[in-house]
């Protein structure tokens, strides 16, 4: 696929995790994708409990049990695409709040998805976590 296509598959997939569609997020996967978010090697995992390598469906289904369990994400802003062949990056920026606390949060973040044959192969989200770990 070209990269305009790329871009619309990722765009379409923020428009049904923001719709709170997760089964249409995750039949746009590849069977083994994997997934990292947010990619760190330091990091409260007591506390940010989702931030770890997946990968398949299945676990990717348990990373997003886990995030909207804990908080109750903001519609992204300022949500920029960058293409280059089977990649994607996407910078932006987004809210929330601690399901727990009640605290807010917000952070930028950039998002590097890897497709192929129209499907997400992998995604490693970049974001500093300091901002969610105060908030817990």
């Amino acid at each position: 696929m070209g990269s305009e296509e790329n871009v619309e598959i990722i765009k379409n997939m923020f428009t049904a995790f923001e719709k709170g569609n997760i089964p249409c997020v995750l039949n746009m996967l590849a069977a083994d994708v994997k997934w990292q978010s947010p990619v760190t090697s330091i990091l409260d995992r007591d506390t940010v409990t989702w931030a770890r390598p997946r990968q398949g469906r299945k676990e990717v289904a348990a990373f997003f049990n886990e995030l909207v369990e804990k908080m109750i994400p903001e519609p992204f802003e300022g949500i920029g695409f960058t293409s280059q062949e089977d990649r994607v990056i996407v910078e932006g920026r987004n809210g929330g709040s601690i399901r727990l606390t009640g605290k807010r949060y917000k952070h930028n973040w950039i998002m590097v998805f890897e497709l192929f044959e129209g499907k997400i192969a992998s995604c490693r989200h970049y974001y500093d976590s300091a901002d969610l770990v105060a908030a817990f």
